[in-house]
């Protein structure tokens, strides 16, 4: 679920949940409150439900049944208002519905249960305007004593008068109303706290959790660790930067390792070219001096040691070249210059050149092309020249000493792309050093001696000049019987030429 989604209920859930389970909670407290009240009162349900918001009216309810007996006593047997031991009984009965009785015997108190002392319970008595006969509803006495009084009027044989009152103090109030707004009031407080961890867990596990990740993450990669996986993350927008954050993991570490790779190939070529300088320059060193010392004494000598130097000097500045280019593929700053060209014309024209600086080195060199006249291939001319003349600079360099070398160069037409093959019968390649030839720096000869020279990126020039075409370059060998190059380039639909 998306975060949105999820603070937008959470939202919902912090306004409405509280309410619904608070009424629920509020209407369970009363409904058992109302049957206490019902039970322990004597009265009936529905009636306490009708009158729960008028406690007074409910007040005056719960005497009413003690009301009725009293009533009807005086009515029967007026004289039992004379014994205490009754009247304690009802007092006691009316204890429990929380109001009290007092009986008045010819304007005299003779009895009374009410907590009011002798003079507060006249003075009380006395405010009361008895006149009404209000002894079904009661009396609302108001003041200091907020009560609710009933009243009950008669005369006995003898002709005394009576009056007994029921007083119900209203000041104190139902006690199971009490009990049950403070039940309502913790219930209230529960629900919040109960929603409050709901949502606080909820959006802890959907917010909180994942960023503690992402910052224990952060702290990984800043201390330079990035051998470490995020958790699987979730479906949501931090979800998304935890994918996010993963693959910047994975790219960083990448780069690092690149970074690594890029700093040992760096000092490998500057111990290269350090080597490759410094051969050719000891050479030239000790030329000059056989020159300046009068070794060279003769003109044929003075001008093979000026051949040597100038020899010595076209490396140095073959070394060079290679390296400036080799800089410029590597920053994507070579300028290509494609045309679409007739492959057949191409190498028939680029064997002919090549040969005659092949038979002066007394390398032989077989070629034959296997595609028609109709066959063109999007190339940048001189560039594919440097890919050739790099591969058999390679094959010249690790020429088997025992035989001639010999190169053969084979073009074919295999519909989609031109097959260039490039054998040798030179020293081959291992197995396990085969897998490497196209890296940066890397030469299977590791003890550089100074026959085989070389920067070792002359393989990488060509790799990547080839992938610039779009096309594909691998190799086979074995050792001791030569190596052959593949090359896979694209011909174009376009037989236009230019």
């Amino acid at each position: 679920m998306k975060l949105r989604s999820k603070l937008f209920i959470s939202s919902c859930i912090m306004f409405i949940a509280p309410i619904v389970l608070s009424f629920l909670a509020f209407s369970f407290i009363m409904d058992i409150q109302i049957a206490s009240m019902a039970k322990v009162y004597d009265v009936d349900e529905k009636m306490v439900i009708k009158y729960i918001n008028a406690p007074n009216v409910l007040m005056g309810m719960m005497t009413d049944k003690v009301h009725a007996e009293l009533k009807l006593v005086s009515e029967d047997t007026p004289e039992m208002f004379n014994f205490d031991e009754y009247l304690d009984k009802k007092a006691e009965e009316l204890r429990e519905k929380m109001s009290t009785l007092t009986v008045y015997k010819n304007g005299y108190i003779t009895y009374t249960s009410s907590g009011l002392t002798q003079d507060e319970l006249v003075q009380f008595v006395n405010a009361m305007d008895f006149s009404q006969d209000v002894s079904d509803v009661g009396l609302y006495k108001g003041g200091d004593y907020q009560s609710l009084v009933r009243k009950i009027t008669f005369h006995d044989d003898a002709g005394n008068h009576y009056t007994v009152l029921i007083i119900t103090s209203l000041s104190q109030g139902i006690p199971e109303l009490k009990e049950a707004f403070i039940q309502a009031v913790i219930a209230v407080v529960c629900v919040l706290i109960l929603t409050g961890l709901f949502l606080y867990m909820w959006i802890y596990g959907s917010v909180v959790k994942p960023v503690n990740r992402l910052k224990l993450a952060t702290n990984n990669i800043k201390h330079g660790n990035f051998d470490f996986q995020m958790p699987k993350p979730g479906n949501d927008e931090i979800g998304d930067v935890c994918k996010d954050f993963e693959e910047m993991r994975i790219i960083l570490k990448q780069t690092a390792q690149d970074k690594i790779k890029s700093d040992m190939e760096e000092k490998e070529l500057i111990r290269n070219i350090s080597h490759d300088l410094k051969t050719p320059l000891t050479s030239i060193k000790g030329y000059l001096e056989g020159i300046m010392d009068g070794v060279a004494n003769t003109p044929e000598k003075q001008e093979k040691y000026l051949r040597t130097i100038a020899n010595k000097v076209n490396d140095m500045d073959r070394l060079i070249d290679e390296l400036t280019l080799f800089s410029k593929l590597d920053t994507n700053r070579v300028p290509y210059a494609f045309d679409n060209i007739n492959l057949k014309w191409y190498f028939d024209d680029l064997c002919d050149e090549i040969s005659v600086d092949l038979d002066a080195a007394e390398v032989g060199l077989n070629y034959n092309c296997h595609t028609g006249d109709s066959v063109y291939v999007p190339i940048d001319v001189e560039q594919m020249k440097r890919v050739i003349n790099n591969i058999i600079s390679n094959s010249i360099k690790y020429k088997e000493p025992s035989r001639k070398c010999v190169i053969s160069i084979d073009v074919y037409d295999e519909g989609e792309y031109a097959h260039i093959v490039m054998r040798d019968n030179g020293k081959g390649i291992g197995n396990e050093e085969l897998p490497h030839i196209f890296e940066r720096f890397y030469r299977t000869d590791s003890s550089r001696n100074s026959s085989m020279g070389g920067s070792g990126i002359g393989l990488a020039i060509v790799k990547r000049i080839v992938e610039d075409h779009k096309g594909k370059i691998w190799a086979e060998s074995a050792i001791g019987e030569g190596t052959t190059m593949h090359i896979c380039l694209k011909i174009s639909k376009d037989m236009n030429n230019g």
